[in-house]
């Protein structure tokens, strides 16, 4: 006989054998004994959880003869021609590959005829969400009012994607994730009855990869036991086979992150992907590590609910201590949007690489954690004394007789060159930035050149040349030029001759060298 898979061989036989879903099971149990069995069920959650299995139960239960606590008995006529696919009355569908009209329309027509064994027909249809438009349309009648032998249990693992029509016309039962712990008791029960030699802490992390789905993780096992055929399987074999990451790797990777140390981060990522380890899987366990520290760094309460040894405890809790709130927080926060882009990246490591990088330099992003990260950072180095200091006046320029109230010598401005001029029309949005409104305004948009020891300001409309040849608007700028820069600026409003700006204006067809080119538009 060929071999059976592990999720084929141990799928539940009855309802007390289905694990993580007692809310639904006891439910229809219930409505088995109590014959209050409803037309139409919606069956929907992750995959893996159990929703198929709890369909073919609940058909088999329906029309088992002698039902065992609203379990089938698995031994009457009835429940063998359906365990061996030779019933008519259970009908399973997969919508996928059945999803247009004609197809519900053969299922319309079928119900018509009752059932020549047994008391009801079930037909499970799968993925339901599959269906088309047409599809559902013509499902809606039967759905509304169906002989009272047949039954519909709909499975789907996007439920989003139903109809509210056809929702509000099932009893919908949602599936839930199963935990870490019953799935890996229920792979420690099979290993023993497979005679394999297992450690608890392999089974754990196979139940933790799996992510709530039994099916997963009885694959997973069923390839690693496949792998190490004969052997004792152990963590580190699971690891391997896996493609997976020690968890000591993640602590050194997060003490790196900490110490900014780009170099250490690169050697590690270089050592993984030469170990053949999956970079997806790597990035995923990675933010879970770090969701590990916050839920330490929140409250040390939250020890019983992390699933890792004593010895990478106490080294989780130790960097919990070195580590800021923000900081995980941002950690978090970069690596789950890289969890959701490297799997389709061409170049996984090349994205993991720039993530990590992001980990060490905040100012590579512009969002509010990451800038309250750079401040710190300014901060720190400023209570260090890291940050130099602005360098003292030569001993020439010194004055003789420093007053105690005035211990510094009041920095005086240098005639600007051609060439700080250059410099200045270079970088004028950025000197102007430091003005007020409205000067800003009228500063910061207009055309800017030079003309030997003169800066050339050109207004782009009459109301900024009026309002620039009033009052004390070029002091201001002269002044707020000089202390960023420290030279001293001749600054005039040029106009063209047909402008009627008014005030004191110079015209532009009157300059020769000037060192930009300005347009000059007619009026």
């Amino acid at each position: 006989m060929s071999y059976v898979a592990l999720y084929r061989k141990f799928r539940p036989g009855e309802f007390s054998d289905v694990k993580g879903q007692e809310h639904i099971v006891t439910t229809l149990r219930n409505q088995i004994k109590a014959d209050r069995i409803g037309h139409a069920y919606l069956f929907c959650g992750t995959r893996g959880t159990g929703k198929t299995t709890i369909a073919k139960l609940f058909a088999r239960a329906v029309n088992c003869e002698h039902p065992v606590d609203g379990s089938p008995c698995n031994e009457c006529e009835t429940c063998k021609a359906i365990l061996e696919g030779r019933s008519m009355n259970v009908v399973e569908i997969d919508a996928a590959s059945n999803n247009g009209v004609d197809n519900i329309r053969e299922i319309r027509d079928e119900v018509n005829y009752s059932p020549t064994e047994g008391r009801f027909r079930v037909y499970i249809i799968d993925e339901v969400h599959m269906l088309s438009a047409g599809a559902y349309n013509a499902l809606l009648k039967t759905l509304e009012e169906p002989p009272e032998y047949v039954i519909f249990i709909l499975a789907t693992t996007e439920v989003h994607k139903i109809p509210v029509t056809v929702m509000s016309r099932c009893q919908r039962y949602d599936f839930r994730r199963i935990s870490i712990d019953t799935i890996s008791d229920r792979l420690s029960e099979i290993a023993k009855k497979e005679s394999i030699d297992a450690e608890d802490k392999a089974l754990k992390y196979i139940a933790r990869v799996a992510d709530g789905s039994m099916r997963d993780a009885l694959s997973l096992m069923d390839r690693c036991i496949a792998f190490f055929m004969g052997q004792k399987l152990t963590y580190d074999k699971v690891l391997d086979t896996l493609g997976a990451v020690d968890t000591a790797v993640f602590g050194e990777m997060l003490d790196l992150v900490l110490a900014g140390d780009i170099t250490g981060l690169m050697a590690k990522v270089e050592e993984i992907v030469f170990m053949g380890r999956e970079l997806s899987n790597f990035v995923n366990e990675f933010t879970w590590y770090l969701r590990n520290l916050l839920l330490i760094k929140t409250s040390p309460e939250m020890e019983d609910s992390i699933d890792l040894s004593s010895e990478n405890l106490a080294v989780l809790k130790a960097q919990a201590a070195n580590a800021d709130y923000n900081d995980i927080v941002r950690f978090i926060r970069v690596f789950s949007e890289l969890s959701a882009d490297i799997k389709d990246a061409r170049q996984k490591r090349v994205v993991l690489e720039v993530a990590l990088i992001k980990l060490c330099k905040p100012q590579m992003e512009t969002d509010s954690a990451s800038l309250a990260k750079r401040v710190a950072q300014i901060e720190e180095k400023l209570e260090k004394g890291l940050v130099q200091a602005r360098p003292a006046p030569a001993a020439e320029d010194a004055p003789e007789a420093v007053s105690p109230v005035k211990k510094e010598k009041e920095r005086v401005p240098v005639a600007a060159l051609p060439e700080d001029l250059q410099q200045m029309v270079g970088k004028w949005k950025s000197l102007c930035s430091n003005l007020s409104q409205p000067l800003v305004r009228y500063v910061i948009n207009a055309d800017v050149s030079y003309n030997g020891d003169t800066l050339i300001i050109v207004p782009n409309n009459s109301v900024a040349a009026t309002f620039l040849n009033s009052g004390d608007a070029l002091d201001t700028i002269k002044k707020v030029l000089a202390d960023q820069t420290g030279k001293a600026v001749n600054i005039q409003v040029a106009a063209t001759e047909k402008s009627k700006y008014g005030g004191d204006l110079i015209d532009l067809s009157s300059i020769e060298g000037i060192n930009m080119p300005i347009e000059i538009e007619d009026n």
